[in-house]
């Protein structure tokens, strides 16, 4: 396997620009799907490798379920590195699965709680009786809901109220619960992709704000709504839940809708920063997944030469 099994570990650096700069330079949309998918992809990867890494370690184990002929020394010399990094790969891969695990059981049960709470309330907008201001997005399939108290439809407009609905009904369409999922799992499973979990739940938002403003057809309104609700609101339960007054930076968040709609493209021009950052994380990605697959390849061929499989 070589050091190839060691680059997807930490090919995410390459990503890291395209973070910084897709919420300057990217529309929402672009910016969301395209980060998603770099951290998804690139969190597999490097949990494939530690998984391949555990595997070298296991051998080195009293009692390992592996056949007798992998832990001969001839086979022990084919895989490099297996003295320090094969012993430290087990606990890691144990702590990536533990955390991963806890993201999405507190996700669906989250939901879950919200959804029985809610019981009695109507479909689609369900307004809670509550002094404590907050609103988020529930998604339930066609369950889906907005959930929103009195407190903090009491400090809004009419107009705001249409913006902040606009708002969160925009994460229910586009399904963001599942953009900002893989964005914490892949941020738990990679350490190095945690900028591009700020940056998807940053996108989220700027994508629901320009979905609410083309909605209004007033993107002042918009930027009022968010201000107001981010100076009085809690934020939503969870952070795999989007809602209006999600923390973060919501001044560049009302900014942004202070200036003109930003123009949609499916790929940022090449000859750009932002294009070549843009590039730079999918070379990474693509990096990644090769690296990934010929260390799986190696290993299979290794552990079948090994047992005469």
């Amino acid at each position: 396997m070589g050091v190839f099994v060691f680059l997807p570990l930490v090919l995410p650096l390459t990503a890291w620009p395209v973070a910084r700069l897709a919420e300057q330079h990217l529309h929402p949309r672009t910016a969301t799907r395209l980060l998603t998918a770099v951290a998804g992809v690139m969190a597999l990867c490097s949990t494939l490798c530690l998984a391949l890494l555990m595997v070298v370690g296991t051998a080195q184990l009293p009692g390992n379920p592996l056949p007798d002929g992998w832990s001969d020394p001839e086979v022990r010399a084919a895989v490099p590195y297996d003295g320090v990094a094969g012993r430290a790969a087990i606990p890691a891969l144990a702590v990536v699965l533990m955390v991963c695990t806890r993201v999405v059981v507190r996700h669906h049960l989250v939901r879950r709680r919200a959804r029985r709470a809610l019981a009695g309330h109507d479909r689609g907008v369900a307004v809670v009786p509550d002094t404590v201001p907050y609103a988020y997005a529930l998604p339930g399939g066609d369950h889906d809901r907005v959930v929103v108290t009195t407190g903090l439809l009491g400090v809004l407009t009419g107009p705001e109220r249409r913006a902040l609905f606009a708002h969160e009904r925009a994460h229910l369409a586009a399904r963001h619960h599942r953009h900002l999922l893989v964005a914490q799992l892949a941020a738990r499973a990679n350490p190095f992709l945690l900028p591009l979990r700020t940056a998807v739940a940053y996108s989220t938002e700027r994508w629901a704000d320009e979905e609410a403003a083309r909605s209004v057809h007033d993107r002042r309104v918009v930027a009022r709504a968010i201000g107001k609700a981010a100076l009085v609101s809690r934020a939503a339960p969870a952070p795999t839940l989007a809602g209006l007054a999600a923390p973060g930076p919501v001044p560049r968040r009302v900014a942004a809708l202070l200036r003109p709609a930003p123009t949609a493209h499916s790929w940022p021009p090449a000859g750009t920063g932002i294009g070549l950052a843009a590039w730079a994380a999918a070379v990474g990605t693509a990096v990644s997944a090769m690296s990934s697959a010929n260390s799986a390849v190696t290993m299979i061929r290794i552990l079948h030469d090994a047992t005469f499989l």
